[in-house]
């Protein structure tokens, strides 16, 4: 079907990002309601991804009893193309932003948000720094696909990875996504913790390779290399599995703009320990989901870690309160709806 589209959903970038995954969950739920089209690079479980050109034929034509298509776009490239489709080809079309940054947007990127329809933050730090919000929408966590284990210890099992427990942080291995302090604390804790194994999910670009060899040489000189395993990417499809296996969830970025690792680790029955950066604070409710710590602060991570491996009444408990706080309150259906608010606002006008 070449006609009648109510909705273009961009993903212009070919690695799975964490803007990829919140791009993917709301989409999944999104081809249920609306005629809609992928546009750029593939994501798990959504329709096959059309080309920019192809999707601009699309909307040349408008949608059944609609006066013009939505681009909802989430990236700078993305937003560029939405523009030249709307402004300079002349297409049927209004264009959707969502914005997570916490800090204010560069020179370019104000310009290309100035020019959007209308915009949706995920937090209200972020409608701070952004025009035209429409509305303040959090993202949620697919609490079909991030489900708790009956059973950890046979969970973890099932990974194949050594130890009776395990750990991890999830991201790219970089500066900024704290990769180094995960490292820190681990090199601190799992002296004392025999039964216990961490993981370092995700992969480092480029001009990261050489952080990560530096990592990879501080955990071979504390003697810790079948201990703090460093996986590289792990698949959309396979992740919720780890995340279900997993004792605690650690997250240290020095700067986060949202951050999804912990409510997927929520979903999954997960506690966590983070940086206050991101909604990393929210998503906490005050300590009983999990513990956040000053940005850099080593010692207060490791303490609170040690507070959830050792005290294992008090883990199960937050495990509890994580996944029912995912349920009601960061559901992805929850997130879907109120875009799905902003959308019908833009074609009711």
């Amino acid at each position: 079907m070449t006609g009648n589209i109510d909705l273009f959903v961009t993903n212009y970038n070919k690695n799975f990002t964490g803007v990829s995954a919140t791009t993917a969950n709301v989409l999944i739920k999104q081809t249920q309601i609306y005629n809609s089209r992928l546009v750029g690079y593939p994501l798990p479980d959504c329709p096959k991804p059309v080309s920019r050109t192809t999707a601009y034929s699309f909307a040349k034509v408008k949608p059944r009893n609609k006066p013009f298509s939505i681009w909802h776009v989430r990236r700078n490239n993305e937003m560029r193309d939405a523009i030249i489709a709307r402004d300079i080809l002349g297409l049927p079309i209004k264009i959707v932003f969502t914005s997570a940054a916490q800090r204010r947007h560069s020179l370019v990127p104000r310009w290309l948000i100035s020019k959007m329809d209308t915009v949706i933050a995920t937090t209200k730090l972020a409608a701070s720094y952004v025009p035209n919000v429409g509305a303040i929408i959090p993202h949620g966590v697919n609490t079909e696909k991030f489900t708790p284990s009956n059973n950890l210890r046979e969970a973890w099992k099932k990974t194949g990875y050594p130890g009776v427990k395990g750990i991890a942080t999830v991201g790219r291995i970089r500066k900024e996504k704290g990769t180094d302090l995960f490292v820190d604390s681990m090199i601190r804790v799992l002296p004392n913790m025999k039964d216990l194994t961490a993981l370092v999910i995700g992969k480092a670009g480029d001009k990261d390779k050489s952080f990560l060899e530096n990592l990879k040489s501080k955990v071979n000189t504390a003697g810790l290399n079948n201990r703090i395993i460093f996986t590289g990417e792990i698949s959309a499809e396979k992740l919720p599995s780890i995340f279900r296996s997993l004792s605690l969830l650690v997250a240290l970025p020095r700067y986060e703009g949202y951050g999804m690792t912990p409510l997927e680790g929520m979903a999954s029955g997960v506690p966590f320990v983070a940086s206050n950066t991101g909604y990393f604070n929210e998503f906490s409710d005050q300590g009983r989901c999990g513990k956040v710590v000053p940005i850099e602060d080593l010692s207060s991570a490791v303490d609170c870690i040690n507070l959830f491996l050792t005290e294992e009444a008090y883990r199960s408990e937050a495990s509890i309160r994580s996944r029912t706080a995912a349920d009601g309150t960061y559901s992805i259906s929850n997130e879907v709806e109120l875009i799905s608010d902003v959308y019908k606002q833009l074609w009711s006008v």
